[in-house]
């Protein structure tokens, strides 16, 4: 049995009816827009923090690389000027070490030595801070949180570098100090040695003229002496072999001149160099000189350089000696000197023949009044007065 349609309506078949929509709630609606602008706003925040965290980072990077560029700059300034001391100090070890106590003042030895340990102190001081590493900044991280614990990670190192930095610019001139003092007592050192030279020349009268010479160069190469290398230590080096060579020449003459008439040839010597100054005469002896020396005869031959510096050997038969201090003999050494000292005065005579130069040498010891015929008359004759008269201008 059918149902019957209710009256006076119908009804649509289920397909043809309009679906009706649901109602949302206004409340959920809310929270959903809540929501949403909440995780906007935590995705902005983190955002501006991931910003904020790695241009925090940045500027700690720069300021640590900045940082560590000067400390390295520093660092490089102060291990070269240390190296510099310990050289420094190097060559005046060397310095003390090579030094014989014949020339170099022993106050100026003192003052070096002392220099010397003032020099290993400072080095000392400064070679923990040299050694020290220095950081180096990490891979830069991604994440906010990372990149702001790196950042005061580099804030701290940038503090270290900035301490390490300032301890190292304190030592500086402190090293500074220590090499120019050094450098000033190893230089007063070898002077005082070149110095002391010449009153060492004086004191050793007897010794070769080679020898002398040798000892003058030595001594103006040593006086040149600015800093302290290893030309300085062989400047004095051999400086210091030239006082020795001086003093082994000196005692091999000495001994050639042995026996009793040493002293009287000594004298002699003595004499002569009076008569010149500034010639640096160097003396022979032997029984027979120049073909003279037996039955009361005097001989004497003299060699001379005309190139620098003054300088002549000067010969004499023992019998000068024997006959010292007799007029005589006086004469004929005068005579002699006059040929030594002419390297003095070679404009003043005419040094082309022999028989001029005899007449020099005899008008010389006239000039200086030496008037025995020993004086070179009795074997060359008397000089011209023109040649007295010049010969009185050289001395």
């Amino acid at each position: 049995m059918s149902e019957r349609p209710s009256p006076g309506g119908h009804e649509l078949p289920p397909h043809l009816r309009s679906p009706v929509a649901p109602r949302r709630s206004r409340r959920a609606l809310v929270w959903w827009l809540s929501g949403s602008l909440a995780v906007a706003a935590v995705l902005v925040f983190a955002g501006a923090l991931q910003l904020t965290a790695n241009l925090g980072y940045d500027d700690a990077l720069t300021r640590f690389e900045d940082s560590l560029d000067e400390t390295r700059l520093t660092l490089t300034e102060v291990g070269a000027a240390t190296d510099e001391l310990r050289t420094t100090s190097e060559t005046a070890t060397l310095l003390v070490e090579s030094d014989s106590g014949v020339l170099a003042d022993p106050g100026a030895k003192e003052t070096l030595s002392e220099s010397v340990t003032t020099a290993g102190d400072a080095a000392a001081s400064v070679e923990e801070l040299l050694t020290e590493p220095l950081p180096e900044a990490e891979e830069k991280p991604i994440v906010f949180w990372e990149l702001f614990g790196a950042a005061e990670e580099l804030d701290v190192e940038v503090d270290g570098l900035e301490e390490l930095d300032t301890e190292l610019s304190e030592e500086a001139p402190v090293i500074s100090t220590a090499t120019e003092d050094l450098t000033a007592a190893g230089v007063s050192f070898v002077e005082s040695a070149a110095s002391a030279a010449s009153s060492f020349e004086a004191a050793h009268l007897s010794a070769k003229n080679d020898d002398v010479i040798a000892l003058r160069e030595a001594a103006t190469t040593a006086a040149g002496t600015s800093v302290l290398d290893d030309a300085a230590v062989s400047s004095f080096v051999a400086l210091q072999d030239a006082a020795g060579q001086v003093v082994a020449g000196e005692k091999a003459e000495l001994a050639e001149k042995a026996g009793p008439l040493q002293g009287t040839r000594l004298e002699i010597e003595a004499f002569a160099r009076s008569l010149a100054p500034g010639v640096l005469l160097e003396f022979d002896w032997n029984t027979i000189v120049n073909g003279a020396g037996y039955n009361g005869s005097m001989g004497g031959l003299t060699t001379w350089w005309w190139d620098e510096p003054d300088r002549a050997l000067i010969e004499l038969s023992n019998s000068v000696a024997e006959q010292w201090p007799g007029d005589r003999s006086k004469a004929l050494v005068a005579h002699e000197v006059g040929h030594a000292i002419s390297v003095k005065c070679e404009e003043m005579y005419d040094s082309s023949t022999q028989d001029s130069i005899e007449k020099w040498a005899t008008a010389w010891a006239i000039s200086k009044v030496f008037t025995d015929d020993a004086n070179g008359v009795w074997a060359y004759g008397y000089p011209p007065q023109n040649y007295i008269d010049a010969a009185a201008g050289c001395r």
